[in-house]
């Protein structure tokens, strides 16, 4: 099959077109015929030789595909294992995989969703990542309420977008997003509410006088360290704030008053470090409250560009650039 392979250089990697064998199946798994293939910023920091993607997968998965980057796709079952049930060849599917840039790749069953038949092969590619991820931020560790109020840092990018849409489709009453000022009438047409140009603008200052200083009830945030300080600031009294992303840095200015003062709760997510159970757990609400709404509509992944396989560095090089609204996607 056709695959782009790390190859390592002196200065990290580069990727390179080759022929590689299919992978093995095992007992729990999918054989899947790739369609479409998300692009994310792990697959860039593993092409550079600064991420491991071992953790997201099984260790047989992460072996035989770790040359592979590639993390969600969709496609056809093109074969299973011996375990699997609930699948027939020719299901069209997405999830969680490795090795994705490729012909095929191989996933756990349990961690497989049905395609939705109004989503296209690239839609299909950008949810199992991007709506996994903001799911589980937003309901499961955030516990959004019914009238609370969202901050959203990158607000544009593919993480983002989905996290704009599910708190509004769970009632969020003001959804605020942090990203560049270009991008805000797309991102309204989405849900967002109200934009803060990260670039000229304080956005706790911001959030603050938007809720007349009462502050955010929840704070999704993909950047990282250099936000903190803000964020504890334009908290609500029990505000949650979730660690997402730390594009900007790991480390940020932290003052316990503020936290025990308004009694905020700080939480970390990552499926890096999450049991093959605690993943399928997740998948499986997220098939059971979000794929009703995809199919309806009212949930809509966002591809803002498509690249053929064979020009994935390019697509790397894009993403580098933070111009895109949504996912960037390449298609085999």
């Amino acid at each position: 099959m056709k695959a782009m392979v790390i190859t390592k250089g002196s200065n990290g990697g580069t990727l390179e077109c080759r022929d590689t064998p299919e992978p093995d199946v095992g007992p729990d798994e999918l054989l899947m015929r790739v369609k479409a293939v998300a692009v994310n910023r792990g697959d860039v920091y593993q092409v550079a030789g600064t991420f491991s993607p071992s953790h997201y997968q099984t260790k047989s998965a992460a072996h035989k595909q770790q040359g592979i980057p590639g993390q969600e796709a969709a496609g056809v079952v093109a074969g299973m294992g011996r375990n699997v049930s609930g699948f027939a060849v020719g299901d069209r599917i997405m999830g969680f995989c490795s090795g994705a840039y490729a012909e095929f790749t191989t996933l756990d069953y349990r961690l497989a969703m049905p395609v939705p038949p109004n989503l296209t092969w690239e839609e299909a590619a950008t949810v199992p990542v991007a709506y996994m991820t903001e799911y589980n931020a937003l309901v499961t560790s955030a516990h959004l309420e019914f009238g609370e109020t969202v901050l959203v840092h990158g607000a544009a990018a593919g993480v983002g977008v989905a996290a704009i849409q599910i708190a509004k489709l769970f009632g969020a009453k003001l959804i605020i997003g942090t990203d560049s000022r270009e991008k805000f009438d797309t991102l309204k047409s989405l849900g967002m509410d109200i934009g803060i140009d990260y670039r000229t603008e304080s956005f706790a200052d911001k959030v603050l006088n938007a809720t007349d200083d009462n502050g955010v009830d929840v704070v999704i945030d993909h950047i990282g360290g250099p936000y903190l300080r803000d964020n504890l600031r334009c908290m609500a009294v029990k505000g949650r704030m979730v660690s997402v992303g730390r594009i900007a840095g790991g480390n940020g200015e932290l003052d316990l008053d503020v936290i025990a003062l308004k009694r905020l709760h700080i939480i970390g997510v990552t499926f890096r470090t999450r049991t093959i159970e605690e993943k399928i757990a997740i998948a499986q609400e997220v098939i059971k409250n979000l794929l009703p709404p995809l199919t309806e509509g009212r949930l809509r992944p966002v591809v803002d560009r498509v690249f053929k396989l064979d020009d994935a560095a390019e697509a790397h090089k894009y993403m580098l650039s933070n111009s895109q609204i949504g996912r960037i996607v390449l298609k085999t």
